[in-house]
């Protein structure tokens, strides 16, 4: 999980964009490690064959973004069987140590996602840290 606190009257960019901007830093990341994804105009995330890799849900208070993004790197996947996730019926979840032999380390893929946001924001460099 991920959750970018930005000031969007700063950076000049509106909801939507933040939106393109967040979905667009997860397919360069997966695309990084060969995984091959899209996002859907109609339906907030990112996708891979059709299923769903990767969730968005922000909300935004007098210009600040709040809460982020979901990407399912390596995770039991089995309670999204039990509900409808994002309330579409059957949609499947997929994630990246099913999608490619060596999968990356957690640690590897939030260092990954961290700098494509970065870049999808203009930055030129950033400091990576986690708690």
């Amino acid at each position: 999980m991920a959750y970018p606190l930005l000031d969007l009257r700063r950076l000049n960019i509106g909801v939507r964009e933040l939106v393109t901007r967040i979905e667009q830093t997860i397919v360069a990341t997966l695309a990084h490690y060969g995984i091959e994804s899209a996002a859907k105009p109609d339906a907030p995330g990112v996708y891979v064959n059709g299923d769903k890799i990767a969730s968005l849900g922000l909300r935004v208070r007098r210009g600040c973004s709040f809460h982020g993004l979901a990407l399912n790197v390596d995770m039991d996947l089995s309670p999204f069987g039990r509900i409808n996730p994002c309330g579409y019926q059957g949609l499947a979840m997929a994630q990246i140590r099913e999608l490619i032999p060596n999968p990356p380390r957690l640690t590897q893929v939030q260092d990954q996602l961290v700098t494509e946001f970065a870049r999808k924001l203009g930055y030129e460099t950033c400091t990576i840290r986690a708690t």
